[in-house]
């Protein structure tokens, strides 16, 4: 291994040749010079990890080197040396980037300590997070091999999403790909949990049962209403993965104490029409299109299928004897994000405002769509980073901004997440079968068994039949549907593109937090 380069500048070196020594000694390569000019000289010639720059040289002065330093290697870290911490001295130089500062006289392990504190920073913390993600490993793989609840399930995403985002950090492909290998792990298993217990969370909800979609407003938002003096801002962003809600939550965490980070399960499918429909009604999908005949909308029918929220959401709010005055604001595209976000002031009047925000929504179906956002999004991490831009650049941001200049409470949640789908799996339907790619309702399906969770009585599922043979199925893991016509042209087309509406943690297992406005 090469020795790592310092660059030392200071116009009495000779005096501190004991200092260089004992560097040697401890294995760095340390080069010298007397002035600034000559330290400007040797960054352009030789690349240096960090730079040793005494404050007060003859001629060019130490802040001024810093100045020009940092145009020619603007990451290069600089510890300036001083005299004394003189604050309007300090104040320049923090204000122009230095990495540290020591006071003279300075002794050899301060010097050392500034080295490692800069440059050994970045693999301590890699060495560290590595082994106590080791220790998890194994106590996540032992949890994989046990029957859980929910809850226990519930843990684990946390976890192994915790992990993903940790050692994205720190750019250990090895240990990333370990990982990797667990998720899939658990997505196989979750989606056999899903497959023996789905049907009986909706028949006997029952305490060890996860809170549902449509039993949302009942469990976690009516309780949260009540107990508030403030206007409450129920805001859905949808289609937002837990890992998406972590990327986002330091963002939110400047303006507004976190009181409450939950979480729910969605139904199935878990997709848009069904899920909302489902959380703004407080009923399951048949149970709505027995009492809102005329507002439901199905698979095969080309109109809007989420145009009815507010209808839905006042019917709840009724049989619930929620008097509530309350706003429902549908937020499909830049020019209304903005006019809620100037209008936000208004919306106080209200004891509940509701904002569903579709954003996320369309990146992700953009990013299947556009080849432009298939290549800023390619994998997890980028959908992250995508999601963390667009949200800190957003108006709802902006609005979330003034909704925290007063007193008020927020909920903030999804109706389903997405998986970044991986393997095909062949289906065959008729032409009446619906598009989507994770879950599929239609009659005389032919299908990869192994794959899916079937229903073939859609009234076990509370699901509408279409028709006497209707089967709904649902694809599991990071698997898509994909017909046997032009089957390779789809498969490339779709593959590693985020979808949902099947059986996974990504899609079911969806964030739910409270916060009020500092």
């Amino acid at each position: 291994m090469d020795k790592q380069a310092i660059l030392w500048a200071d116009d009495e070196i000779d005096f501190l040749k004991p200092h260089i020594l004992f560097l040697k000694d401890k294995g760095y390569d340390v080069v010298t010079a007397t002035n600034g000019n000559d330290a400007l000289e040797m960054i352009k010639k030789q690349r240096f990890e960090i730079v040793f720059l005494d404050e007060n040289m003859p001629g060019l002065s130490g802040i001024e080197t810093l100045l020009r330093m940092k145009n020619l290697q603007p990451e290069i870290p600089v510890v300036m040396i001083t005299k004394s911490e003189d604050e309007g001295i300090m104040d320049e130089a923090i204000g122009s980037k230095i990495a540290d500062y020591l006071i003279k006289p300075v002794n050899p392990n301060q010097i050392l300590l500034a080295i490692k504190k800069n440059l050994d920073t970045k693999r301590l913390v890699s060495e560290k997070t590595n082994s106590i993600y080791q220790q998890e490993f194994r106590s996540i793989g032992m949890a994989l091999n046990d029957k859980m609840s929910p809850a226990e399930w519930t843990e684990i995403y946390k976890k192994l999403v915790f992990w993903e985002i940790e050692l994205d950090k720190i750019k250990d492909q090895g240990m990333y790909e370990i990982l990797t290998m667990q998720k899939n792990e658990a997505n196989l298993q979750f989606s056999r949990f899903v497959e023996s217990n789905y049907l009986q969370w909706l028949k006997n909800p029952d305490e060890n049962a996860p809170v549902l979609s449509h039993l949302l407003f009942k469990k976690k938002v009516f309780p949260v209403i009540d107990s508030c003096e403030f206007p409450v801002f129920f805001i859905l962003i949808d289609n937002l993965r837990w890992d998406q809600w972590k990327t986002i939550q330091p963002v939110l965490a400047e303006y507004f104490h976190i009181t409450s980070e939950d979480s729910y399960f969605s139904i199935l499918p878990t997709a848009t029409q069904y899920a909302r429909n489902a959380i703004f009604s407080g009923l399951l999908p048949s149970e709505i299109e027995k009492r809102f005949p005329k507002l439901w909308i199905n698979d095969d029918e080309d109109e809007g299928k989420n145009l009815h929220e507010e209808d839905f959401l006042s019917d709840q709010l009724q049989r619930f004897r929620k008097d509530y005055k309350f706003s429902y604001t549908k937020i499909t595209n830049f020019d209304n994000g903005k006019a809620l976000a100037e209008s936000a002031a208004n919306l106080f009047q209200n004891k509940l405002n509701v904002i569903v925000y579709n954003f996320v929504d369309m990146l992700s179906h953009a990013r299947t769509d556009m080849q432009v956002i298939r290549e800023l999004a390619d994998d997890e991490s980028a959908y992250r980073s995508l999601t963390h831009s667009w949200f800190e650049h957003s108006p709802l941001l902006e609005t979330l901004k003034r909704i925290s200049q007063k007193p008020s409470r927020i909920i903030i949640t999804t109706d389903h997440g997405s998986i970044r789908v991986k393997e095909p799996s062949k289906i065959i339907g008729d032409r009446n079968t619906n598009a989507n790619l994770r879950y599929k309702q239609g009659k005389n399906l032919a299908y990869e068994k192994k794959d899916v969770l079937e229903i073939k009585n859609p009234s076990e599922a509370f699901l509408p039949r279409l028709n006497v043979s209707t089967t709904y199925v649902f694809v599991k893991h990071d698997k898509f549907f994909v017909y046997p016509n032009n089957y390779n042209h789809f498969v490339n087309f779709y593959k590693n593109t985020f979808q949902h509406g099947g059986i996974s943690p990504e899609e079911m297992i969806i964030p739910v937090a409270v916060m009020d406005s500092k």
